[in-house]
């Protein structure tokens, strides 16, 4: 029974041993004899490369006899290049393989390598040069130039760094920053590129092909102050303004200094609303930005994208020279300035361009703003302060502070702001995940306050069009307390909204069956739903009305029967519907109670999106 168990044991290791590569597995090819080194000179040093380094070196093959048939160097017939592989990842020949991890920089060797491998290996990855003595045993002078750590840009090796002396801090330069770097260029034989010589730093933007797509590539890892030689072969030399390279390069060495960069960000990825940091703050990104609820300090200064950048508002003459203080994630500022704000540093200054659906045209607007108006700030973030952590709060100061926040969500429902009022439900709902209660009145209590929010959450998706996902929050109410009279009936109005008539019904309907005071609201949803469904089969029928009525043969269009008359028709009902659910919207629940708003203003569920199938824009909320 013992040896069964150690048995069992070994299996299990050999299991978690880490599969082998394609190089292990090849060096299990390797013989006694198959493979001899004579070093012709030492190197400096005592490191050698191991796997993951990139190598670069001069190989001369000859035979036995002294015949040079293959050679990197120009003295042999060969480019004068040296190869530049990695180790690990390049496909090499067996034997050098093996052999060159033994070698120091700098040195030469002469490794006297067998048929099997070299060329003549079954299954060899390196493709044979034609009229190559492949069967033969052959000599493979190596000369071992450098060897190093690199960062493999591109994954056939096109593009690979070497970091010369690090930079600060982590982050790069992405589209559409803009960078200051001094650039240099080197031929594979050390020839210098005549065009990239200039003293004074090149100044480009990321991502607008003004320089080599290779080059720019590699400076997409480096950080500022960095400097690092990037390798770039000849399929990633594109043509470039700022960086013209004349002539048909095999591979051009780039020695690059990242000066510095300006961030620039695409907040909407269309090119309207972008910000500009203009003065570098403290700490670093994105870490130390107020990206969550925070209390914030700023000042800014208001100025039109007209042919005089007209100034409407500036914080340091306006205000009396006070900051703006505002809490984000309520609203009370324009949503491109939010959105931009909460990616600065403290101190930070940030020019934001701004579209007009991002400034003020959905936002009160300053008198002297004209509707449409594209914006320009200039922002300066003086601060912020993170909102309160709940960790050691009782348990009454924890639901204070919810209560607080789910009164500012109900705020913003109440404005139409249904992702900021959603945001806010579902802050407290994650801080809930922390909260542990410590009797059964407080139980109750924490219970009540999480399905309300939950139920929030539902009527915000079904404001946002989102019916499924209404669905689901209003599901984690329902797993708890299946009798949960509130959660059925939004669910049944959310599952109406997505045409699921069968499911609305069944929540209607258990409405009834688990309290008898919902009988009014249920069957007012019912009688909806039945209209709802009678709508639907309607307009099918008229869509396809004559469809499978045509002879063999004929052609009818789905939808033609209906006339214009009809048309006008549904565009009345629509404009009546869309006022019916304009009349009926009020804020979500601020209480577990059921509503006692009137029967006909809640028989309408919630959405921007509201029965597909019918083709109507709706909007309501329980």
């Amino acid at each position: 029974m013992a040896a069964a168990e150690e048995v069992s044991d070994h299996d299990h290791l050999a299991q978690k041993k880490k599969p082998l590569s394609d190089d292990d597995k090849r060096r299990k090819k390797m013989v006694p004899g198959g493979l001899m080194k004579a070093t012709i000179r030492p190197g400096g040093g005592e490191s050698t490369p191991e796997d993951g380094d990139q190598v670069v070196y001069h190989c001369t093959v000859r035979t036995l006899d002294g015949v040079v048939v293959q050679s990197s160097k120009s003295e042999f017939g060969g480019k004068g290049i040296p190869i530049r592989q990695v180790l690990g990842k390049s496909k090499i020949l067996l034997g050098l393989l093996e052999g060159m991890p033994t070698m120091s920089k700098g040195e030469v060797a002469m490794f006297k390598i067998k048929s099997p491998l070299h060329y003549g290996e079954e299954d060899c990855p390196v493709p044979v040069p034609s009229n190559f003595p492949k069967d033969d045993e052959l000599h493979f002078e190596i000369e071992m130039i450098d060897f190093f750590k690199p960062k493999v840009v591109t994954d056939d090796l096109g593009v690979v760094k070497k970091v010369i002396s690090e930079g600060q801090g982590w982050e790069t330069p992405r589209e559409p920053y803009e960078i200051k770097a001094r650039i240099s260029g080197k031929t594979c034989d050390g020839k210098s590129i005549s065009s990239c010589e200039r003293t004074e730093p090149y100044l480009f933007t990321f991502g607008k092909s003004e320089m080599p797509k290779g080059l720019e590539m590699g400076i997409g890892t480096m950080t500022k102050g960095e400097k690092a030689l990037i390798y770039v072969t000849h399929q990633y030399l594109s043509e470039s303004p700022l960086l013209p390279l004349v002539g048909d390069f095999e591979e051009i060495h780039f020695e690059v200094e990242l000066v510095h960069f300006v961030q620039v960000r695409d907040m909407l990825g269309d090119g309207r609303l972008i910000k500009r940091r203009i003065h570098d703050g403290q700490g670093d990104f994105p870490m130390d930005c107020p990206l969550h609820d925070s209390r914030l300090r700023v000042h800014y200064k208001g100025m039109l994208l007209d042919n005089e950048n007209s100034v409407f508002y500036d914080t340091r003459i306006d205000n009396d020279g006070q900051p703006l203080e505002f809490s984000s994630g309520e609203g009370l500022v324009p949503e491109g300035f939010e959105m931009c704000v909460r990616l600065m540093l403290p101190g930070e200054i940030a020019l934001v361009t701004c579209p007009p659906d991002y400034a003020y045209d959905k936002f009160p607007r300053p008198p002297n703003v004209p509707e449409g108006a594209h914006i320009q700030w200039e922002i300066e973030l003086l601060g912020f302060e993170m909102p309160p952590d709940w960790t050691g709060l009782n348990f009454r100061s924890i639901m204070d502070d919810a209560e607080k926040i789910r009164s500012t969500g109900n705020r913003l429902f109440k404005e139409g702001k249904f992702e900021l009022a959603k945001a806010k439900y579902e802050k407290v709902l994650r801080e809930f995940n922390h909260v542990n209660t410590q009797d059964d009145e407080e139980g109750k209590e924490f219970l009540n306050a999480r399905n309300l929010l939950n139920l929030n959450v539902a009527a915000c998706y079904l404001k946002l069009g989102e019916s499924r996902k209404s669905i689901e929050a209003c599901n984690k109410v329902l797993d708890a307390n299946p009798a949960h009279v509130k959660a059925l009936y939004r669910r049944g109005m959310a599952y109406m909204t997505a045409g699921d008539f069968q499911e609305a019904r069944n929540d209607f309907e258990s409405m009834m069956k688990y309290d008898k005071s919902s009988e009014p609201d249920a069957s007012a949803a019912i009688l909806k739903l039945k209209q709802k469904e009678r709508e639907v089969e309607r307009k099918a029928r008229k869509q396809f009305k004559g469809l499978f009525d045509k002879k063999p043969g004929e052609i009818s269009d789905a939808g033609s029967e209906l006339t214009n008359e009809g048309a006008d028709a549904v565009d009345k009902k629509k404009a009546a519907d869309q006022k019916e659910d304009d009349d009926s919207e009020s804020p979500p629940e601020d209480n577990d109670a059921s509503p006692r708003a009137s029967w006909f203003s809640r028989l309408w569920p919630t959405g921007r999106r509201l029965f597909t199938a019918l083709g109507v824009n709706r909007c309501s909320i329980l």
